[in-house]
């Protein structure tokens, strides 16, 4: 396998237009992801079945509104789910609304009657992102490994015809500072219809706080409005 080199915005930007993968970074404490148009393209590229589940990026307000309107979700748990995804930047797995009710490119992201949502929006991937309203996205690793913090480590993990966007070539990027914390995948959390929070994978953002109950008990506090469960 050839490692792929490092490339700019234009050559991403000209891979997720025709349909292919490519790895792009996030803000600290998150490692990188694969994204694309295709959840196929996702899969592909990590090396494993085409059909496997993958997330659905709501980086794009319409988007974003879309899907909250499609999940079975009280009122407050809606409001609820728009601040998981947009200020915590957890990736969500939310419940949907009976099938027909909810646009088909949720399909891909939906295992029993759940979608699996990734929040992250960092401005100066906006660019990029934007210009794709539908994305599919997975952490940035061949299957087994760790997440790729780096795009180093990204490059020598994926083929070399899927490019790898170096978070050092873009505006305002500034380096992880020493000693801080390791980058890791973003914690997962199980939202229910009545707005229970619950622990579904741990990751960046719990570890930030302690670990889960911690980091639950902070969401139960700022964000609501139900129960926190470890």
């Amino acid at each position: 396998m050839t490692a792929p080199s490092a490339v700019g915005i234009d050559t991403v930007s000209a891979a997720l237009h025709r349909g292919a993968a490519a790895v792009l970074p996030n803000p600290a404490p998150l490692t990188y992801v694969v994204a694309a148009t295709a959840p196929h393209a996702v899969n592909r590229a990590k090396a494993r079945p085409a059909g496997q589940p993958v997330a659905l990026w709501t980086h794009h307000p319409r988007t974003s509104d879309l899907v909250l309107r499609a999940l079975d979700l009280t009122p407050g748990a809606v409001r609820t789910a728009r601040r998981l995804l947009g200020e915590e930047r957890v990736t969500l797995l939310a419940p949907l609304r009976p099938a027909g009710t909810h646009p088909a490119w949720l399909g891909p992201a939906t295992h029993d009657g759940w979608t699996l949502l990734f929040g992250a929006r960092w401005s100066p991937l906006l660019p990029v992102l934007d210009e794709h309203p539908v994305l599919y996205v997975s952490s940035a690793n061949s299957t087994g490994r760790p997440p790729a913090p780096n795009a180093a480590r990204a490059r020598a993990m994926f083929p070399g015809h899927v490019p790898v966007l170096d978070a050092a070539s873009l505006p305002g990027f500034v380096p992880d500072a020493p000693g801080s914390a390791p980058r890791a995948a973003t914690t997962t959390i199980r939202l229910h219809p009545d707005g229970h929070l619950e622990m579904h994978r741990s990751g960046a953002q719990d570890s930030a706080h302690h670990g889960p109950t911690a980091y639950l008990d902070h969401l139960r506090t700022v964000h609501g409005p139900g129960p926190a469960s470890g």
